[in-house]
């Protein structure tokens, strides 16, 4: 399938992050951030030319499109991927990069064209989230896994198991690239959505790093698969979004807990109701 290719001239950090979280919302597939670029990509099917430009316009910025061809992405990516090291916890790098040192956990992947490199705001304050709350012999549910970086760390924190699903193909075939790498033996990747699993699953953790619309219109979804006493950890979400999302978790059980932003992006965490 050939992709489409967007290109907006911008070089100021803050600009970036804001022209990222606002095209978060349509079909991106991924994002590239060279010296003075911001680049994004989408299936040729997915592509809507004309809320990118809605977009461009809100923000003053100008963008140029190009049509390419699917290839090899490995070599796209080592040409700018670096590695991330989040407070000596957990280190994201590619396999041509040596181990940082001092780090608890190191991930080794391939991106490719998936969402979830650890340089995003919204995966690392995932991952920063995830140190904090207790993985040990828990059922973990990675909804929209990406990279499978999430899934990846479930599993070294000591998920007892992680099923992770995307309904991207790339991320799909990229996501067991990356488990594989890394000998995540306990997660098990599927192709599809939360509507794809048995009504019956359930779990003791939900990871959900996606867009709003995604986590509004399946948040009653989630609160059913999420075992009581369980933890919800959501981003993907635009600080003005919050008071949306805490209403719909709130509206379904869920009990909030927590939330941090971070580079205009925002991570909450929600707890299931305990069994009385």
């Amino acid at each position: 399938m050939n992709h489409i290719k967007v290109s907006f001239p911008v070089t100021d950090q803050d600009s970036r992050d804001t022209l990222m979280a606002m095209l978060s919302t349509l079909d991106f597939t991924g994002f590239e951030e060279t010296e003075d670029m911001l680049i994004a990509y989408a299936d040729e099917q997915g592509y809507d030319e004309a809320a990118v430009q809605e977009i461009a316009g809100r923000l003053q910025l100008g963008f140029s499109t190009g049509q390419i061809a699917q290839r090899n992405w490995n070599e796209e990516w080592e040409k700018h991927f670096q590695p991330v090291i989040i407070d000596g916890f957990c280190s994201v790098r590619a396999d041509f990069h040596p181990r940082p040192e001092n780090i608890s956990y190191d991930i080794v992947i391939t991106p490719k064209m998936s969402f979830g490199t650890g340089h995003h705001a919204t995966t690392a304050l995932m991952m920063t989230f995830m140190r904090e709350i207790n993985l040990q012999d828990k059922d973990v549910f990675d909804f929209g896994t990406g990279t499978g970086i999430l899934a990846i760390l479930a599993e070294m924190l000591g998920a007892r198991s992680v099923l992770a699903i995307d309904n991207d193909e790339w991320s799909f075939e990229n996501a067991q690239e990356n488990c594989t790498r890394n000998a995540a033996t306990k997660v098990t990747v599927q192709m599809g959505t939360a509507d794809d699993l048995p009504a019956a699953s359930t779990f003791d953790i939900v990871l959900a790093n996606i867009n709003r619309h995604i986590l509004l219109a399946y948040m009653d979804r989630m609160a059913a698969m999420l075992r009581p006493g369980g933890t919800l950890l959501l981003s993907g979400i635009l600080p003005e979004d919050i008071a949306m999302i805490r209403s719909e978790a709130a509206s379904v059980g869920f009990i909030y807990q927590q939330e941090r932003i971070e580079r205009n992006w925002a991570c909450l965490q929600f707890a299931q109701k305990a069994e009385s």
